[in-house]
């Protein structure tokens, strides 16, 4: 390591020990003299200089909020939050982002075979569109997976529309439907076919995929989801946030009866709760979790449990203790209780097949009397769909994405692509459980009156609501938390007298498919406290 830059991050670990009096220094003291030095150490690295920016930027945008919301111990607002207007999805293409190379011209053409349920699919169809664009190849349309515990046989045609995919990506890639039959017949050995291991770099699909492409002319990469490294440059991001959140649109019947679905509960009330609740038997017995059911419990999940041969023994205890059990439908329930949601909150329940059933889910009614699933609002028309487990999880994701709040008792792929989405689409309320913390309350929740438990839950819940500066940019899973892809409106430090921003930044509100108004267009800045 350079001399510079060892002296600098030495210094920025020991800077607690500067204080007189061996005290923890303040984070506005930290920030003061980290920017203090910003000059200086920007010309050492441009990794800490990255994080001063966020530093400093954090430190000036906490300041505005404690004006906004009376700070960090103020009540949260539980339907949405109050700064969440201030940023907005930005995908645009960079001026030096290259147009796509034509299909003639291109390095062959790249077949994918995607791997899981809908949204483990959908993470694979993201990246094939960026893998084709590392390697200058045709793609053809994903194929996807017929043969995963799902058991659905559904094309990509199926689900998605899929010329909406290819035309709205023509600037990006190359997209076609088949390999043309004439280059079919000129081959003379059938595609070739590798498996890309997880989350590899672009250098990788460059040095291992495209010689093999080159030579091969059509190359299929099979179990496709999460190949493709998390952290690229910016402008792939980019290209990974057109695709997710713009090219990928469900059919037109998917469309349609989802939006009904909405409008049901909207009739009912203006404003809804969606909770993703991951709780089948499957799902159960592989996180090794104990959830009180005794030994009859044991038995069933065990024995579903040895269907895979390489899981570890696992202390269903230390899960717990590590946040790592998803949360009890009753669990979910008394956590939106404590955090302020009344029993005359509408909720939408997006879920498989709950295990235990109706007394399972018991508690939770009696906490929210009006639960609703897809099936309680659509049941005749679903009966079409009912064969095929990615079409009626893709009704789950519409209902979701509309609603006021999503809420999740786990961090699976839905949820995680559910909750990158409203985040680029302004910062819909987003509620993640800090399992961690609250599974001791839950167990001692006994010992304690409402308050106190509503009080605790709500301190640990902080920083877990999806607010905008939650996560630091270039942490975290991309799919959810897209940071490259959300900008920040410009600000003025002067609030108008009744405490709201003035009437200009008020004008730059999100347009309904996520791209920014003509207002606000252009003078966005990516934001640095994702």
């Amino acid at each position: 390591m350079e001399k510079g830059v060892w002296k600098g991050r030495w210094f920025w670990t020991n800077l607690a020990l500067l204080h007189p009096n061996g005290k923890h220094v303040s984070w506005s003291m930290v920030c003061g003299v980290m920017l203090f030095g910003l000059g200086l150490i920007s010309l050492l690295t441009g990794h800490v200089a990255s994080h001063l920016e966020w530093c400093s930027h954090r430190l000036h945008r906490r300041t505005l909020y404690s004006k906004l919301d009376g700070g960090d111990d103020a009540p949260i607002d539980i339907w949405k939050s109050q700064y969440s207007k201030y940023y907005y999805g930005c995908k645009e293409r960079g001026r030096h982002f290259g147009p796509a190379v034509r299909e003639r011209k291109s390095n062959g053409y790249l077949l994918i075979a995607t791997s899981g349920g809908l949204n483990q699919q959908r993470t694979g169809i993201i990246d094939a569109v960026v893998a084709a664009r590392i390697l200058n190849a045709t793609l053809v349309v994903p194929e996807l997976d017929h043969h995963s515990f799902w058991k659905d046989d559904s094309d990509f045609a199926n689900i998605f529309d899929v010329n909406w995919f290819i035309t709205y990506l023509a600037k990006d890639i190359t997209i076609i439907k088949r390999v043309p039959d004439k280059i079919m017949r000129s081959m003379e050995k059938p595609p070739y076919t590798m498996r890309v291991p997880r989350k590899s770099e672009p250098e990788y699909y460059l040095d291992q995929v495209l010689p093999i492409l080159l030579r091969r002319r059509v190359l299929q990469l099979t179990k496709f989801d999460y190949r493709l490294a998390n952290n690229l440059d910016d402008e792939l991001q980019k290209l990974r946030c057109r695709v997710n959140y713009h090219a990928l649109r469900f059919t037109k019947p998917i469309r349609e009866l989802g939006q009904r679905v909405v409008m049901k509960m909207r009739k009912m009330a203006s404003r809804y709760v969606a909770v993703h609740l991951r709780f089948e038997p499957d799902m159960l017995a592989f996180s090794g979790c104990y959830f009180g059911g005794g030994e009859k419990e044991r038995h069933e999940l065990g024995e579903i449990r040895k269907r895979w041969t390489t899981l570890p023994d696992l202390s269903p205890d230390g899960e717990r203790k590590r946040g790592k059990c998803p949360l009890t439908p009753h669990e979910v329930g008394l956590m939106l209780r404590a955090l302020g949601f009344t029993n005359d909150t509408y909720l939408y329940v997006a879920s498989g097949e709950i295990y235990g059933g109706d007394e399972t889910m018991e508690p939770l009614k009696n906490l929210f009397p009006n639960i609703y699933t897809k099936e309680m609002l659509a049941e005749e028309e679903l009966k079409p769909l009912n064969p095929y487990s990615s079409r009626l999880a893709a009704i789950d994701y519409i209902v979701c994405d509309e609603s006021n709040v999503f809420v999740t008792n786990n961090n699976g792929n839905m949820a995680k692509i559910l909750a990158g989405r409203r985040r680029y689409m302004g910062h819909k309320r987003i509620i993640r459980p800090n399992a961690k913390k609250l599974s001791a309350l839950f167990m001692s929740r006994h010992e304690m009156d409402w308050d106190t438990f509503a009080s605790k839950v709500k301190a640990c819940q902080r920083g877990f609501m999806g607010e905008p500066d939650e996560m630091k940019p270039g942490r975290g899973e991309f799919h959810e938390y897209p940071s490259t892809c959300v900008c920040e409106k410009p600000f003025i430090d002067d609030l108008s007298q009744d405490g709201t921003r003035p009437p200009i930044l008020a004008a730059n509100n999100i347009a309904m498919d996520g791209e920014e108004s003509a207002v606000g267009r252009g003078n966005g800045r990516r934001s640095s406290t994702r």
